[in-house]
């Protein structure tokens, strides 16, 4: 089905429609589904907007990933098919790796998922042959690579699992990533936590980072350190509280 884009639900069935597809092609595990529907949810709570308190978390991002010796961008099924384009641009801008990394894992989920992003002009994607672990787990999230997640030290992971969150800040990694509900594990676990839609956010981190990128080294610091996560889900949760 087309949708129109004067449908005021444009960008909800389109991400919808997406994922539907990313399933069909083996891409999107069922319970990604589901996952996203519950992550919709909170994005009807915070008014379906990049909120203020998104906008600083995405500057945070942007002068945190600006910074970083080894970035890595941590992919997902849902992440894949929803955002690929975006990812793309991100490496660019950043000149960092990606790595598929899903945790209901087969082979021809992380195969499909690899092809899915090179032909988005994602090059040399990693997470296809995992030769090492993330300490602390005992699922398949915790198989990465040297040369990627496990080496990182900044990692964008939108879509997050909670306990894979806690185990790479375990490793000493700072932790960005994107959870529509501010109460999450995930949430207020990170370093930066974007509580924005996937689609908007990695779209919004793009374009700060190309604004940013030239920005003095000593005011990049000056944003990324003085971001307080648990200060701004707080916030977060205001607003939340003042839309009811």
């Amino acid at each position: 089905m087309t949708v129109p884009r004067s449908h005021p639900r444009y960008l909800s069935l389109t991400t919808r429609d997406k994922l539907v597809e990313g399933w069909e092609n083996g891409l999107v595990a069922t319970q990604g589904l589901i996952a996203h529907g519950r992550g919709e949810a909170f994005d009807y709570l915070i008014g379906e907007i990049t909120t203020d308190e998104a906008r600083d978390a995405i500057r945070a991002a942007a002068a945190t990933l600006i910074l970083a010796e080894d970035p890595v961008i941590s992919v997902n099924g849902n992440v894949g098919a929803l955002s690929a384009g975006d990812i793309h641009i991100l490496t660019t801008r950043l000149e960092c790796k990606v790595e598929v990394n899903i945790f209901h894992r087969t082979e021809e989920r992380i195969s499909s998922l690899v092809s899915h992003l090179e032909r988005h002009g994602i090059e040399n994607v990693l997470g296809a042959e995992p030769d090492s672990n993330i300490p602390g787990l005992d699922h398949a999230r915790a198989l990465c690579e040297k040369g990627g997640i496990y080496s990182a030290d900044v990692i964008l992971v939108p879509l997050e699992d909670g306990d894979r969150c806690k185990a790479l800040k375990d490793m000493g990694k700072r932790v960005i990533t994107i959870d529509l509900n501010p109460l999450s594990r995930t949430s207020m676990t990170a370093d930066i936590t974007i509580v924005d839609n996937l689609t908007r956010a990695i779209g919004a981190l793009g374009e700060e980072i190309l604004r940013m990128k030239d920005d003095p080294r000593n005011e990049l610091i000056r944003i990324a350190d003085g971001f307080d996560n648990h200060e701004n889900l707080k916030r977060t949760l205001r607003r939340i509280s003042a839309r009811f």
